[in-house]
């Protein structure tokens, strides 16, 4: 797109818009090697432009095979009417992130924007400026307005360097950002805007915006200063299956304090204090909703190192986003079809393709929720209608009944434990959620890693190494002599008597390693 704007320049006749689909992006010699994308939920939200081969709609997108070619370099503008959580904007961002396409905005800015308790740390620097920049501008006399930035730029020049800042914490094509006077000025709420709802004026600043943005690359903010080694445990006493058992929290402690690090336990309620600490590790079931992620946020925010990391609870926390990466990498899995809700003759033959039983995932489950075994078509309709109450997108699996799971933990891309997870007692899963009483869980049995299977090893560490170099769980299946990857896990179980059982005091200190050589590496940095 770096030839818009010469094109608009030589075609003086010409609307931005009128001109902006006259350059024809896939045979652009500049861009051999490279693609934009532009995806829009609807063809008519597209109508003010010309028709663009580069165009897609949602649907388009999400029912793509996904590419092998790594040689190709994909942008994805991502202009979906809403990014709801599960919905089609989203399911566009996290796909091309499972995909390898760099995409605006990822679901990172959009879990950002969902919740003022996420994006409300980053303005705070920001609205101190606020004052000076209104302060003579005609809109100082309003209690309030709201500001359209495209790729981070306004017409208003008094706010054009905050329009930067915003976009360079919250990349996303059209952020709405409301602006209210009480004492001060303040950012009172961000959030994504719609294409389709621009008005003509509104288009033209769009696709000159849209050009500049091509050209433009934005910083990411830089980390505070690190000083003293205080390692904070997120933890939850009240969690009924936790990811550490009270005896594995205590090892931690333990073993830090050899180390030479502070542990401390800390809870959902000590949110405030994380710029206290050093690193954060979550020992609590991490999700994108809730606290865990938002903690995980913050501490990246200040500069803590971080693990699960905010990116390795968003890529892991999505089963369709698995799927995506592990096909696309060309791991083996189970035979696995994603499902549209807006589709739903496709439910007629997945069943033939995949035979029955096959199981039914919800994208975002987790200890074996959200996942429904369907016998026959009827059920399978029945499931589907349930599931798709919460998500556009679900999973259809084959069924692959065995004994037991294979997890290996895998840090800093290397394999640290290997277990067998166990079916419960007369089910068909690890965890049996309807158990009269309480959950049922299957016996585990660890095993040095040199005596686990080559094969399980070395597919659980390339399957982790494709979300990051974090602490990962792969749970992987052997079927027939052929491995297959269920699931990469961000939050993997560390319970002292199970995957302690073979390391002992050694699994707590590597991880606790894990984190003081990225501390001294960091520090080391700031030095340089």
């Amino acid at each position: 797109m770096s030839s818009l704007q010469a094109n608009f320049r030589e075609s003086s006749s010409a609307s931005p818009l009128e001109a902006f689909d006259k350059v024809p992006l896939v045979n652009n010699p500049e861009r051999r090697s490279s693609q934009v994308l532009i995806i829009v939920e609807r063809k008519e939200d597209w109508s003010s432009y010309l028709p663009s081969e580069d165009m897609l709609t949602a649907r388009e997108y999400l029912e793509q095979s996904p590419s092998c070619d790594s040689s190709k370099r994909v942008q994805v503008i991502n202009l979906c009417r809403n990014f709801k959580y599960l919905g089609h904007g989203y399911y566009c961002s996290l796909l091309a992130e499972a995909r390898g396409h760099k995409v605006i905005p990822s679901v990172r800015t959009l879990s950002e924007l969902a919740r003022k308790s996420l994006y409300g740390l980053a303005l705070e620097d920001l609205e101190r400026s606020l004052e000076k920049a209104l302060g003579k501008h005609p809109f100082a006399t309003a209690e309030a307005f709201t500001l359209s930035l495209y790729f981070g730029r306004t017409d208003l020049e008094p706010l054009q360097d905050i329009a930067r800042q915003l976009f360079e914490a919250f990349p996303c094509p059209i952020l709405l950002v409301e602006f209210r006077k009480g004492d001060t000025w303040q950012i009172a709420g961000i959030r994504p805007g719609s294409l389709h709802k621009l008005r003509e004026s509104q288009e033209d600043q769009f696709a000159n915006a849209l050009d500049a943005f091509s050209r433009k690359v934005w910083r990411a903010p830089r980390s505070r200063h690190l000083a003293r080694y205080d390692l904070a445990i997120l933890h939850n006493p009240d969690e009924r299956l936790p990811p550490s058992n009270a005896r594995a929290l205590e090892n931690f402690i333990r073993v830090g304090k050899g180390m030479g690090i502070d542990v401390e336990l800390i809870e959902k309620k000590d949110y405030a204090r994380l710029a206290e600490y050093d690193a954060l590790l979550i020992r609590e079931t991490t999700r994108v909703e809730d606290h865990t992620y938002r903690f995980a946020k913050k501490a990246e925010n200040e500069g803590l190192i971080v693990m699960d990391d905010p990116t390795s609870i968003l890529r892991c926390t999505n089963k369709v986003y698995l799927t995506d990466l592990l096909r696309s990498h060309g791991l083996s899995m189970p035979a696995t079809e994603i499902l549209y809700r807006d589709n739903p003759h496709e439910l007629e033959k997945v069943g033939e393709r995949l035979g029955f039983p096959l199981v039914l995932k919800i994208p975002d489950g987790c200890f074996s929720r959200g996942v429904i075994k369907v016998e026959n078509p009827q059920q399978l309709a029945a499931a589907s209608a349930e599931l798709f109450e919460h998500s556009v997108l679900l999973l259809a699996q084959e069924f692959l009944f065995t004994p037991y799971d294979w997890r290996i933990g895998v840090l800093d891309r290397k394999p640290v434990f290997a277990c067998q997870y166990f079916m419960s007692k007369g089910h068909w899963q690890i965890v049996n959620h309807r158990a009269q009483g309480a959950e049922v869980i299957g016996e585990c049995r660890t095993v040095p890693i040199d005596e686990a299977p080559r094969e399980v090893v070395e597919l659980a560490v390339k399957s982790a190494s494709l979300i990051g170099d974090g602490l990962y769980g792969v749970d992987l299946k052997e079927v027939d002599g052929k491995v297959v990857v269920i699931e990469v896990n961000d939050n993997p179980n560390l319970d002292a008597g199970i995957e302690d059982a073979c390391l002992q005091d050694d699994l707590y200190a590597q991880v606790l390693q894990a984190f003081i050589s990225r501390l001294e590496a960091k520090r080391r940095g700031r030095a340089n």
